[in-house]
């Protein structure tokens, strides 16, 4: 459309191969008319842009026409003005408006027709609807947001309550609101997708891109089979982010993904240092070293420490893996740091309470830090990303111990009696590698776990003088010294025959302030 000719109510102006349509509609039950733009081979309407979306005309008068000053307008009756494109400029040199294949309705020089450079364009300011090639997100230079924002209902495609913009913050993330509150966070973006989102990099019919630089900061996507017609559109009915797809089979729209998923999706529903696992019951969980904050899970208030941290180097990290990553609201990124110098850098900070790679490509790349209480956290299955949180320096002391970790886990099982008996059994038969449970042995030195059982055993001996010390057990799992073999377990010797406190080699002698471990209590 030129400067010289303008769009009237009842025609339309459509993209050169057809696939887009712009003129006046009238959604759902109204009667007013808007400015849109849809897709014109699908029979059910299907509107993905609005320009007057806060001022509807009430009767048949709408006209687009481009103004003297090169500017895109849209007029109702006595020429009153209700959307223009604001153009900050006034352009000299005819101008034209034009639908492209992609949806995209521009403006540009007429003289330079195939120019990437618009004097302005609808894919700048969406509705409720994210099309393939669209930015969401930020351009910095110019200090323009491309945010989604639902349509009110069916029938008013005036901005609703749930708006889906992409947050400025060190780990930018999108996020979705309902009205100034966080509803739904896709977690920050890892290189392959984001972290907390459904995985869809494995398919073969999209591309996802996320560009941040000094100058733009934006999602987008691509489909590989142009055939696919597919959007990405904010539902504010379901309150819902759903990704349609149209099917020729069965001329409807398909709605094959959408968020929140479930009531873990729904922002911060464990509160600090909780994470949401929909398998667990209930469904929050406190994260290793951390209690609930109200002492139990029936008034559920987030998590505490059990043991306060020193905040100092004396302070360490648990490793935490598919996890979404917290919120990003105060977080740090350096795309150029690995993660011994991320370690480093978190733990001279005493405000910082965990870091990951910003990058998890390949072997890993970039630091990415946060600050203050982690929230919003859940179990991704088959998913998510690895979080190191800080800990103090107690909680880590079994943790950073590999071979006590198992000796811990081992010892709980052996030390209740149907255990005991499963374990001398089989120790006496030969195969103590049965008592290996199969996850662990692909994990683990076999070897090394069977060494642990052996201690396990030496530990639950009928009398305390035969069993190794603390210190001993230490010893015993950091080197490969010759063990010596388990005597029978209190739990199968008849407690009566000797007094506690003798072995069976010293009966009759008393044995004072003798302290034995038979259990190793998990923290």
């Amino acid at each position: 459309m030129s400067s010289s000719q303008y769009l009237t109510d009842g025609n339309t102006l459509v993209s050169k191969n057809g696939t887009f349509e712009l003129g006046f509609f009238s959604p759902g039950s109204s009667k007013n008319r808007y400015l849109g733009i849809w897709y014109k081979k699908i029979p059910i309407q299907t509107v993905v842009w609005v320009a007057n979306r806060v001022n509807p005309i009430n009767d048949s008068s709408g006209l687009l026409m481009i103004n003297s000053t090169g500017n895109l307008v849209l007029t109702s009756q006595n020429k009153t003005v209700v959307w223009s494109a604001n153009l900050t400029i006034e352009v000299q040199s005819p101008v034209l408006a034009e639908l492209l294949d992609s949806g995209n309705l521009v403006l540009r020089d007429e003289q330079v027709s195939n120019s990437e450079t618009f004097l302005w364009q609808s894919f700048d300011y969406p509705s409720d609807t994210l099309l393939p090639e669209m930015k969401f997100g930020w351009d910095l230079k110019n200090g323009l947001e491309r945010r989604l924002t639902a349509w009110k209902s069916p029938s008013d495609p005036s901005p609703g309550d749930l708006t889906w913009r992409m947050d400025l913050q060190g780990y930018p993330e999108p996020v979705m609101y309902k009205g100034s509150e966080k509803f739904y966070r896709s977690g920050p973006w890892n290189g392959l997708g984001f972290s907390g989102a459904e995985a869809m990099t494995s398919n073969p019919d999209f591309q996802f891109n996320m560009v941040s630089n000094e100058e733009e900061l934006y999602y987008s996507f691509s489909t590989t089979d142009k055939s696919l017609i597919t959007r990405v559109v904010l539902n504010q009915t379901d309150y819902e982010r759903q990704r349609p797809a149209w099917s020729e089979e069965t001329q409807s729209w398909k709605v094959y993904s959408y968020v929140p998923r479930d009531y873990c999706d729904n922002y911060g529903t464990c509160g600090a240092y909780g994470y949401c696992i929909t398998s667990k019951t209930p469904i929050c969980q406190c994260l290793e070293g951390f209690k609930p904050k109200s002492g139990e899970n029936l008034d559920w208030q987030g998590c505490v420490r059990n043991i306060p941290l020193n905040y100092s180097n004396q302070d360490g990290f648990i490793k935490f893996v598919e996890l979404k990553l917290p919120d990003a609201a105060h977080s740090w990124v350096n795309k150029t740091m690995n993660l011994n110098e991320c370690r480093e850098k978190c733990l001279g900070n005493s405000t910082c309470m965990a870091y990951t790679n910003s990058d998890i490509r390949g072997a890993g790349s970039g630091c990415a830090m946060w600050f203050g209480d982690l929230i919003d956290i859940r179990h991704i299955q088959d998913g998510g990303q690895d979080l190191h949180i800080r800990m103090s320096a107690s909680e880590l002391e079994t943790e950073d111990n590999p071979k006590m970790k198992i000796l811990v886990i081992t010892s709980i099982a052996v030390a209740v009696v149907a255990g005991v008996l499963i374990a001398w059994k089989l120790w006496n038969e030969g195969k103590p590698m049965e008592l290996i449970d199969s996850v662990l042995g692909e994990s683990c030195n076999i070897s090394e776990v069977i060494r642990c059982i052996h201690i396990s055993l030496l530990c639950v001996q009928q009398y305390p003088v035969d069993r190794p010390t603390m210190s001993t057990v230490v010893v015993m799992l950091g080197s490969d010294s010759i063990l010596p073999q388990p005597k029978q377990p209190g739990f199968l010797m008849d407690r009566n025959l000797l007094e506690p406190g003798l072995s069976s080699s010293d009966y009759g002698l008393m044995s004072k302030n003798e302290i034995s471990i038979s259990l190793l209590e998990a923290r």
